[in-house]
């Protein structure tokens, strides 16, 4: 399950339960057309709910910092499990890794959260 919310030019997608092939497709179709049209700077992924995650969902963030790259986009890698945070370090996104709230995730980007 994902939710996706953005906030300032800021995507922060929620990931729960598991993140399969058909969701990560789905997904990577309304981050990308929204990273294209402009309105995106930034991409927090919390992975604190996520049991599970295969290649479909690495490609993913992968692919979306990729998408990011043109625009100076920034990636934030929130929460991972310990499994998960060995996978992504060994793909070398040691720097995108942090652990906290969403909220200081999207102040150390610069935005501010405006939800109630």
């Amino acid at each position: 399950m994902a939710d996706i919310k953005q906030i300032d030019g800021i995507i922060v997608i929620t990931l729960a339960g598991e993140l399969d092939n058909h969701e990560a497709n789905r997904i990577r179709t309304m981050i990308s057309s929204s990273i294209f049209s402009g309105q995106v700077n930034a991409v927090i992924w919390d992975l604190g709910r996520l049991g599970f995650m295969d290649s479909a969902g690495v490609g993913l963030i992968l692919g979306r910092m990729r998408d990011l790259a043109p625009y100076n986009g920034e990636t934030i890698i929130l929460n991972p499990s310990p499994t998960m945070e060995k996978i992504f370090q060994f793909s070398g996104l040691d720097s995108n890794i942090r652990h906290g709230s969403v909220e200081s995730a999207i102040g150390e980007i610069g935005g501010v959260l405006h939800e109630k």
